[in-house]
């Protein structure tokens, strides 16, 4: 079988590794004679491949103990909601900052809590123009950011998938300083690359399904005060306290995902870590956006240097036709999820730590070869 090179931005590919060993336990998990999916989650089978994918986000992301891990469902769109029933309290205010459409989702959530609680969301968006035409091409810089101080927390996106701007670790778009303001950071699309210090966030979320295993799944690093602080005049389900007490095994989880998160989590660890993965992610981008700035007549990228994503890279070509062909010509050269989000066109190249070196340096040498001949 030929597998694709797949730049899908989620689902997204997955290491072919991971993968593999998922095939080999898929009828016979650890010589229980079923698969994973088939056993109790209250089992010791399952419950190992559990507790091993919460010590692997410890571990690789150096999580200390005054903080949880917890692996729930509902993906990021839910903890849009989660997250204010959780932390807001009648006349707090939280804020959001937006630097593109899931901020913009976020922002949407909280606003509908807020009401049903009597609490305020504050907003400060760096897009420019309104509707339709709103465009985000930048994240500020730590400078820019005004948090008060009596904020319920600072709602951040960490990288803006559909747009391609990132928050950059120690760079001069770095992460916001919030002081005692809990900061609150959706990371779906950038968990996971790079190491970071996890103590600067009160709460830290991914939706598995772009960087750490497939859909169904989200992982939660929380900061034990913050589940402490939680509202207890919300439904059982939904209070992050309930999950940490029952260790995410407070209903049935997604096991298989669960199990398919391990599987990428193990993957990382032999790659090295994050310190090996962030390497050979920057050399990715390095080689990526070289072709784009070398030629800035066919290739245009949107997004400001200092905030550009090393996880989604998005750009234009001269025309809409001309952009077409290229989607419809890389794949048949067996490249795939090229197309722009269809709120804003274009190109997109989502190139998650399961994209290899080999696959972009590919893509990269089809690029030149199109701009020079067409």
């Amino acid at each position: 079988m030929s597998r694709k090179i797949n730049f899908n931005a989620g689902p997204a590919a997955l290491p072919l590794p991971a993968l593999e060993r998922a095939r080999e336990e898929m009828l016979d998990f650890a010589g229980s004679g079923m698969s994973v999916m088939e056993h109790s989650h209250r089992g010791k089978e399952y419950e190992g491949v559990h507790d091993e994918a919460i010590a692997l986000v410890r571990e690789l992301l150096g999580v200390p103990s005054s903080y949880e891990v917890l692996l729930l469902q509902g993906g990021a769109t839910a903890l849009f909601a989660q997250i204010p029933m959780n932390l807001l309290d009648k006349g707090k205010t939280a804020q959001y900052l937006i630097t593109g459409a899931w901020g913009e989702k976020a922002l949407g959530e909280a606003k509908l809590v807020s009401a049903l609680f009597g609490a305020n969301v504050a907003v400060q968006s760096l897009g420019v123009g309104e509707g339709k035409e709103k465009k985000y091409t930048r994240v500020p810089a730590p400078s820019e950011v005004k948090v008060d101080p009596g904020a319920s927390y600072l709602h951040i996106t960490s990288n803006e998938t559909i747009h391609g701007v990132e928050f950059n670790v120690d760079g001069s778009r770095g992460f916001p300083a919030t002081g005692a303001v809990p900061l609150v950071a959706d990371m779906s699309s950038d968990f996971l690359w790079r190491p970071f210090d996890i103590t600067k966030f009160g709460i830290a979320y991914a939706g598995a399904q772009k960087n750490i295993g497939p859909s169904g799944v989200v992982v939660v690093v929380v900061s034990k005060e913050l589940v402490e602080k939680g509202r207890k005049d919300i439904p059982k389900i939904w209070q992050f306290r309930t999950h940490a007490e029952n260790k995410s095994l407070y209903n049935t989880p997604p096991t298989f995902g669960v199990y398919m998160v391990r599987n990428v989590l193990s993957w990382l660890k032999g790659q090295g870590g994050l310190v090996k993965v962030e390497e050979v992610n920057r050399k990715k981008a390095s080689r990526l956006y070289g072709v784009i700035d070398k030629n800035p007549q066919f290739f245009r990228s949107p997004v400001e240097k200092e905030s550009r994503s090393v996880m989604n890279v998005v750009f234009r070509l001269p025309s809409e036709e001309l952009e077409a062909t290229f989607i419809a010509e890389a794949k048949k050269a067996g490249m795939v999820g090229l197309k722009g989000h269809r709120s804003v066109g274009g190109i997109r190249v989502s190139m998650y730590n399961a994209a290899s070196y080999e696959w972009v340096d590919t893509l990269a040498g089809f690029m030149e070869e199109f701009a020079r001949v067409k």
